[in-house]
């Protein structure tokens, strides 16, 4: 993050709602996440930030509210804000903080004993439930999903998450820079470099450090090598739910040639221990350059044809057009981030509004679709993934004759700073303090699976229960990287 990009301003407890209420509305900043600290040691108190992005502005606003521990609690703001509901369950199951005027006060992340949750119930003739997980047939983290329908119609679908929580927040505090990073890549296997980036970057302006020209073109070409191969398979996904077996045995071919590329490049088929504080690790030759740019050149034009078969299969255009709709309004109120979003009309990319690495000096389109259904979050990731192509070209006949990396120091003392990607999923967000000796003394991770996952209740309202895996499919979710 740049120098004065992110401002702070403390605010008083009683206060929370109203200035909230005046940066959103008033003022048209961006909710972004919220989270909390235990403080006790340092300043003798807990401490909540509420983090903002202006308008229009490549600048952040932190919110600063001191809680008492004499009294452990906070005005909600989740009536304002329902994006906000999961985050403030979160800190009330993992700081003992209890956000007043919640409208639903239920454990989250910490499940407690058998029958303590009470799903909520549909009533009516005809009405039943339907309970799926947490455990599940395929070869996926257990999460759990309670629909009520009336014959095959879902009438709502309730979800509850975090089986497996990994508390890797609790496990990077003592740590060395290092370390965190390590941490950071297996927050969710297949964004392993986007996490790894976040942190590293945060952990660069921590140091006031910045890595050389060639080592932020080759994070883009890394990154975007990650965008396609995360969205190869989940367009191929989205084949396999709709029984388009060839389909989706093709984009999964493409997929393998993919992560071919990245271990061929990099050592690693899901791109890890590129990244490091001050640049990457890997460097790529004059020769691997054109090896580069030659496989891609002949994965697009396989892309493409693949691509332009899916298009005219009309079983499957029938099954994803109209299907699993989130509503612009939706996605709005709920904080949508990523493909999810931008299938829902919302204009929006990291890449663009808060620009890191190289990507302020490369052209680049963001695909929009109005729609909302799985056909524009194929479309969406279909139209990304012809864009990652042109960066990476651009990113490689860019590459300047400078280091990979640069040395890096020690973390400076009870400093904070904040780092962020756009990963394949959307917004991934690193927020890394230190203590008095320069080890991570706080680390939140705000990642686009926590933000999305409560949309999928309102996608699949309507729609029938078969459909539920392909609407699950075309929003990618991960269960790994939401119990974070």
């Amino acid at each position: 993050m740049k120098i004065n990009q992110e401002s702070r301003l403390v605010v008083e407890k009683d206060e929370i709602i109203r200035k909230v209420q005046t940066l959103v509305q008033d003022s048209k900043m961006r909710f972004l996440f919220l989270f909390a600290s235990d403080e006790r040691r340092e300043r003798g108190n807990f401490c909540l930030r509420y983090l903002f992005s202006y308008p229009q502005q490549d600048r952040f606003l932190t919110l600063e509210v001191d809680i008492s521990e004499k009294a452990p609690s906070f005005p909600s703001v989740t009536p304002l804000l329902p994006q906000a509901d999961w985050m403030e369950r979160e800190i009330q199951d993992l700081y003992g903080l209890v956000p007043q005027g919640h409208p639903d006060p239920r454990r989250l992340v910490l499940h407690g004993k058998e029958g303590e949750y009470s799903f909520d119930r549909v009533e009516g003739e005809g009405v039943f439930e339907i309970p799926v997980g947490p455990v599940h047939a395929g070869i996926i983290e257990p999460g759990h999903f309670r629909f009520s329908s009336a014959g095959e119609s879902i009438l709502k679908l309730e979800i509850r998450h975090f089986y497996t929580h990994k508390g890797i927040e609790k496990l990077g505090e003592g740590k060395s820079a290092d370390h965190l990073l390590c941490l950071a890549e297996r927050i969710s296997g297949d964004n392993s470099l986007a996490h790894a980036t976040a942190c590293a970057q945060g952990l660069e302006d921590l140091c006031g450090l910045s890595a050389p020209p060639r080592a932020h073109l080759l994070r883009v070409i890394f990154l975007e090598m990650e965008r396609i191969y995360n969205h190869l398979g989940d367009i191929s996904g989205m084949s396999m739910d709709v029984a388009f077996g060839f389909g989706a045995a093709q984009l999964a071919r493409i997929k393998e040639q993919m992560m071919r590329l990245n271990e061929r490049l990099t050592g690693s088929r899901l791109l890890r221990s590129v990244v490091i504080v001050g640049g990457v690790r890997r460097d790529i030759s004059k020769d691997q350059q054109a090896f580069l740019l030659n496989e891609l050149k002949r994965i697009k034009q396989d892309f493409d044809s693949v691509i332009q078969f899916l298009w005219s299969v009309s079983s499957l255009m029938d099954r994803i057009q109209g299907t699993g709709v989130i509503t612009k309004e939706i996605a709005e109120v709920l904080g949508a981030v990523g493909p999810v979003a931008r299938a829902s009309g919302i204009d929006r990319d990291l890449r663009r509004e808060h620009s890191y690495a190289a990507y302020q000096n490369l052209f680049f389109m963001v695909p929009v679709f109005p729609e909302g259904d799985v056909e524009s979050r194929m479309k969406v990731r279909v139209q990304e993934i012809y864009e990652s192509f042109k960066l990476i070209q651009e990113a490689v006949e860019a590459l300047p004759q400078t280091p990979c990396r640069v040395p890096a120091g020690d973390l400076p003392p009870n400093q904070s700073a904040l780092g962020y990607v756009e990963s394949p999923r959307g917004s991934c967000f690193h927020w890394i303090q230190t203590d008095s000796k320069g080890k991570i003394a706080r680390w939140k991770i705000q990642s686009p699976s926590f933000t999305n996952w409560r949309l999928i209740e309102y996608a699949v309202l309507g729609n029938i229960v078969p459909d539920f895996p392909l609407i699950n499919k075309s929003m990618n979710l991960s269960y790994s990287g939401n119990d974070r």
